[in-house]
């Protein structure tokens, strides 16, 4: 067995919880059960990694193989990388028996044809999702193991879920080599990424119920109140906006957990409103500006802004909306008219 391979499977061991690595090397299949048997679980990792490297090395072990190692940590482990989510385009509305045989030899064939230092290792799960892993390398490197690209694809619809290495610059041949292999016209980015890959499977493949805002404020009613009774007032006013900020919380928000979303983008094209005679504006063209979130859980953020007292209750629709304009847009866009002199938020 290459050094270099042994090397790669023992770093990959290190990153596993030392209680799972046993479950881990098992989903791997690669070692036998007599074979997991002589290893002391309970000893420090580093010395679990080298009985795990030694053992490889025993049945000869290739990068073939501690890619599958190394796409079983990650499938188990998927919040340690960076998701972002990809729409795929047909020109028509034509439907293909998906052929998952075709379908990776088109996608290697298409990369490699581009660059040929490259390894690709595809895996299948239960859902219909596949993995892919990608190596690159250059036209005089060997591909870079510790620097990959992820891709999870799920058969029969235009959704893709990746997340790229540092090597940014190959991003544009993986996604052609996708478009070709699955038999789409084009990709588009959707302007949501997150650590959690399940909360953006939720949001794209509508598994997440969101409620959406339905209440309408009503003009605050004028009391005489005695001067005695001001500070039971003041209490009972106080605990019935509490209440009344939990109730529209809970009616935009729902009452489950968000998903965990890290990112949004808007792209905002606002249009003045004015008096002609004011002349604001010579030409009447909008005004455009592009708005970014980002937050280690930023639909929870947003749901915590009126409780805090950081908010007015109900929240904007532009921004409880989120999840729902994800799954119908390529990128989250808003348009609203608004007067000379007043302020918009987003």
């Amino acid at each position: 067995m290459d050094e270099t391979v042994a090397e790669y499977i023992r770093r990959t061991v290190l990153k596993i919880p030392r209680d799972e690595i046993k479950t881990v090397l098992q989903k791997w299949d690669f070692l036998s059960e007599k074979q997991l048997q002589t290893i002391k679980f309970n000893q420090i990792k580093e010395n679990i990694s080298r009985d795990v490297a030694q053992l490889c090395e025993e049945n000869s072990a290739d990068i073939k193989q501690a890619a599958i190692l190394d796409i079983i940590y990650n499938h188990i482990y998927p919040n340690k990388r960076v998701w972002s989510v990809y729409q795929m385009n047909k020109t028509g509305e034509e439907t293909e028996t998906f052929d998952l045989t075709v379908f990776k030899k088109k996608f290697k064939r298409q990369l490699q044809s581009a660059l040929k230092n490259v390894t690709i290792n595809f895996r299948e799960y239960e859902d219909n999702a596949i993995w892919i892993r990608i190596a690159w390398g250059t036209p005089y490197t060997k591909p870079n193991q510790y620097k990959t690209s992820y891709v999870v694809y799920h058969s029969q619809t235009p959704y893709v879920f990746i997340s790229v290495s540092v090597l940014k610059s190959n991003l544009p041949l993986l996604r052609q080599a996708l478009v070709v292999a699955s038999n789409y016209h084009d990709i588009c980015e959707m302007e949501l990424r997150s650590h959690s890959l399940n909360s953006l499977k939720d949001i794209v493949f509508k598994t997440y119920s969101q409620n959406f805002q339905t209440y309408c404020p009503r003009p605050l009613q004028e009391r005489n109140v005695a001067p005695e009774s001001e500070d039971l007032r003041i209490i009972q006013e106080n605990r019935n906006e509490k209440e009344r900020i939990q109730r529209l919380n809970r009616e935009v928000f729902g009452d489950g957990p968000q998903p965990k979303l890290e990112f949004a983008q808007y792209k905002l094209e606002t249009m003045f409103k004015s008096n002609p005679k004011m002349d604001v504006l010579d030409k009447k063209e909008p005004f455009r500006c592009l708005v970014k979130f980002s937050s280690p859980h930023l639909l929870e953020s947003l749901k915590s802004l009126a409780p805090a007292g950081m908010a007015d209750a109900p929240l904007s629709p532009l921004l409880t909306c989120i999840p729902h304009k994800a799954r119908n847009y390529f990128k989250i866009k808003e348009k609203k008219a608004f007067s000379p002199g007043s302020v918009v938020t987003p």
